[in-house]
């Protein structure tokens, strides 16, 4: 299918946005993009971009410029909470059994910067990006609609609905589901980097909890992401601030440093953690799902960012190689959903392995990954080159 001179309409500014407007119009669409906000920006923290993505910024050609301002992972320690006991330590550096010839390629970078080298990349393609453009709807069809808030309306040959977990796009697409809290709540946030954290994922596990920590931007700060099994919940947001007392309070029994690494924090948001189903329909009249808004994931595989940057590249592969686009859709769902879906289970699941509450199970546990990591450590490794080593851009 010829994109050229096809009118595409992307909501949201987002990672899983902005690289799905250079992915589309790297293949000729006119690409437009509409963001709530009255800038191009992104607080958040650190987020880290595994081989997967790392493949697609190189086929869009921002790779380069990512890494000038991203730290390369060397390895990921599992850590007792406790006394912070090295329990495991995997090479990243070290390639998987399953594929001996790969290079690894695991980069930790601040969201703002990652953000900032997709919306340069944008501006320099010459895509236009409309700020403070807040959508009510869409109404799909074969020239589907945005709707905005003001009562506009505007028009396009496609609308690729990129805007997270609230989109405005998913309910036309699928109504609405409402999602089921966790029990777990999370708080984030960046400090200064005064105890030397090497370029490693430190995650210290301990009863239900557990505190992930590593460098950013040239080892400067350390992003902190502190979780805690809890009952209830109500607000669900990204971007709710907490006092830094609770983080220490509820972290208080953890050594290895991380008391000292949360008595730097100055600022915290604090979120609740609830899963939402995959969207059973990704598409319709001329209306696509992209990233979070199709399928949001916990963050404890460390792949919400890299999945929507996989579909932005998938959407306009799709796209190019089908005769219109009703079978272009049709098939990026179908390259796309049976591989999210396996990620999000998989991310559902991964945390009771760092919660373990029971002393004698946890330390059983923790003998059985030390000898797996000494005795096989490509095999460890190799668990997850499913998702890693995946390449969406040679499929």
């Amino acid at each position: 299918m010829d994109l050229q001179g096809k009118k595409i309409t992307i909501i949201g500014a987002g990672i899983g946005g902005l690289t799905a407007a250079l992915a589309l119009h790297q293949r000729g669409a006119k690409v437009h993009v509409l963001e709530q906000a009255e800038a191009i920006t992104e607080v958040g923290a650190g987020l880290q971009v595994s081989p997967n993505g790392m493949a697609v910024l190189k086929a869009l050609g921002v790779d380069v410029a990512l890494k000038a301002r991203a730290v390369r992972a060397d390895a990921v320690e599992l850590r007792d909470y406790a006394a912070g006991r090295l329990v495991s330590r995997l090479d990243l550096g070290l390639v998987s059994e399953n594929d001996p010839l790969r290079p690894t390629e695991y980069y930790f970078v601040h969201r703002a910067d990652l953000i900032d080298v997709l919306a340069q990349a944008v501006r320099k393609s010459g895509i236009k990006v409309l700020l403070l453009q807040q959508v009510e709807t869409v109404v799909p069809g074969d020239r589907p609609k945005v709707i905005m808030a003001n009562g506009a309306e505007m028009t396009a040959d496609l609308i690729v609905g990129a805007d997270g977990l609230h989109s405005k796009v998913r309910p036309a697409l699928n109504g609405t589901v409402a999602p089921f809290f966790t029990r777990q709540a999370a708080w984030r946030a960046t400090v200064p980097n005064t105890m030397a954290l090497p370029d490693v994922v430190q995650v210290h596990m301990g009863p239900k909890r557990h505190v992930v920590s590593y460098p950013l931007r040239g080892g400067e700060l350390v992003n902190i992401v502190a979780v805690q099994e809890q009952v209830g919940w109500t607000e669900e947001g990204w971007h709710i601030p907490d006092d830094p007392v609770n983080l220490m309070e509820t972290f208080k029994d953890f050594g290895g440093g991380v008391r000292r690494m949360l008595a730097e924090v100055s600022d915290v948001r604090k979120w609740g953690l609830f899963r939402h189903p995959v969207a059973p329909v990704w598409h319709k009249g001329h209306c696509a799902l992209l990233g979070d808004a199709a399928h949001p994931t916990l963050p404890f595989m460390a792949q919400g960012a890299v999945m929507a940057m996989e579909d932005a590249w998938v959407l306009g592969d799709a796209l190019e190689k089908a005769e219109d686009f009703e079978g272009g859709l049709a098939a990026y769902q179908d390259r796309r959903k049976q591989r999210v879906t396996k990620v999000v289970d998989t991310a559902s699941k991964n945390a009771w392995k760092y919660h373990l509450s029971n002393g004698p199970l946890r330390m059983a546990a923790h003998m059985g990954i030390r000898m797996a990591s000494t005795l096989a450590p490509r095999k460890m490794m190799g668990q997850f080159d499913w998702i890693y080593q995946y390449d969406v851009t040679k499929e």
